[in-house]
């Protein structure tokens, strides 16, 4: 029998072969999050205030910038703390809440995009049955369905990660708590957490990217049968944000595991761009070519100079 201290606190030790960049990582950062608040919130703001925004596919446009306040909120704050010359620890139960919390709104972003992909299926092919489906108790099913699932798919992986004993090294070699960086700090045997979590995470990120691909299959179809060229560009551009945030958000992902052995730096660099640059996109991709957006944000605010162009 050998002696074990046993951790109450972590230590992260950052982003991978970043040392002595410290100060030009703070203000990007720090600039990227602060314009996800932003952005994030004045989409949430235009979809609250304005009744002709009250319509099911901005429905989940609001709970998508919903999600993108929390998951960059996840990770950024501490990682601008540290950063900026702050304790670099992270006590065993904050640990715990920052991966739940992560896998949670992660988990809940698939979902919700692949929501909005039945959405936007639903308004193309059913164009005049559209409000009837996608009612308002539909659409609060829906989205509920999201986040509880979102919650459940975290905390079996939590429950999974944090019910192993820690009791030595306490030195997280990356710049938040996630599962592959725990785990080869517990004591105890970690194969059923890892089997569940590797499998649970990319099932459910492959069921849902097929859903979104078999819906934009049937929108396909059907802007095809569409005899106007004025039609098929209207119904087009209908989808065109959706599927802008759906590259943005599974395109570093795809690109990651194709890669035969990604480099740590590499890894730290796709999960920046998942939790502080997609989340900033979102609102500029949803809102740059979009009238009724636009018109809102003027609304809210009228005399501040809020001006955008109408294109």
């Amino acid at each position: 029998m050998r002696n074990h201290t046993v951790v109450t606190e972590f230590i992260l030790l950052g982003i991978p072969e970043t040392e002595g960049l410290e100060p030009v990582l703070v203000f990007l950062f720090s600039w990227l999050y602060a314009c996800t608040l932003l952005g994030n919130v004045l989409i949430l703001t235009a979809v609250i205030s304005s009744p002709h925004l009250h319509t099911p596919m901005y429905f989940f446009l609001g709970n998508l910038s919903t999600f993108d306040l929390g998951f960059s909120s996840t990770t950024a704050p501490k990682m601008l703390s540290y950063l900026s010359g702050q304790s670099q620890g992270i006590s065993f139960q904050g640990c715990a809440v920052q991966l739940f919390f992560y896998h949670f709104l992660g988990c809940t972003e698939c979902f919700l995009y692949t929501v909005m992909a039945l959405d936007r299926s639903v308004a193309i092919c059913y164009p005049l049955r559209y409000m009837a489906i996608m009612n308002h108790r539909v659409c609060c099913i829906l989205a509920t369905g999201t986040w509880m699932g979102g919650c459940v798919h975290a905390t079996v992986l939590t429950s999974l990660t944090f019910q192993l004993s820690y009791c030595g090294s306490n030195k997280v070699g990356y710049y938040f708590c996630d599962i592959p960086a725990i785990l080869p700090l517990a004591c105890g045997d970690t194969s059923l957490a890892q089997r569940v979590g590797f499998t649970n995470v990319g099932l459910l990120s492959l069921i849902c990217f097929s859903l979104i691909l078999l819906s934009y299959t049937r929108i396909g179809i059907a802007i095809s049968k569409i005899c106007s060229a004025e039609g098929r560009q209207r119904a087009f551009s209908t989808c065109s944000a959706h599927i802008t945030a759906v590259l943005c958000a599974y395109g570093p992902v795809i690109i990651i595991y194709l890669q035969p052995s990604p480099s740590a730096l590499l890894g730290a660099i796709i999960q920046i761009l998942n939790n502080l640059v997609t989340p900033m996109l979102n609102p500029l991709i949803y809102s740059l070519r979009n009238k009724d957006v636009k018109s809102a944000l003027r609304n809210v605010f009228p005399k501040r100079g809020f001006t955008l162009e109408n294109k």
